[in-house]
């Protein structure tokens, strides 16, 4: 097998989709993940817990796979306003550092009409490599 599926223990299954996908050379792609818990359940807070909680899980499958945070090389961030990020930077970072510290990956962020959970505000997709 060239790669392997990465899912935390406890979580509810992806259906149609991997959390994420550990490749043989160590790199593991991280799809989108939104503001909901491993029960698919939306977290309180607004653009800023629900930022929070996708960074939760982003960590949640890195350390799944045996790596952490700090193995996270790119951070791709689809916000559905620009004005509720702009407004709560102080926020986003507070709770960016509680989540990854002082690491700072290759970052992008992109404005989209819509995600596909209508919920969800933000949904954040990563790689990293570990090993």
């Amino acid at each position: 097998m060239t790669h392997e599926i990465i899912h935390p223990e406890g979580w509810l299954p992806a259906k149609g989709y991997a959390n994420g996908v550990l490749a043989k050379d160590g790199t593991l792609h991280i799809g989108g993940q939104i503001g909901w818990d491993g029960t698919k359940q939306f977290v309180g807070g607004g653009f800023v817990g629900q930022m929070r909680q996708a960074l939760k899980n982003i960590a949640a499958i890195v350390e799944a796979a045996g790596g952490q945070v700090s193995d996270v090389a790119r951070l791709t961030w689809f916000v559905t306003d620009k004005s509720v990020y702009l407004a709560h930077q102080a926020e986003v970072g507070a709770a960016y550092r509680e989540v990854f510290g002082k690491h700072f990956p290759a970052m992008s962020m992109v404005v989209v009409a819509d995600l596909i959970e209508d919920e969800a505000l933000v949904e954040i997709e990563a790689t990293a490599h570990i090993g």
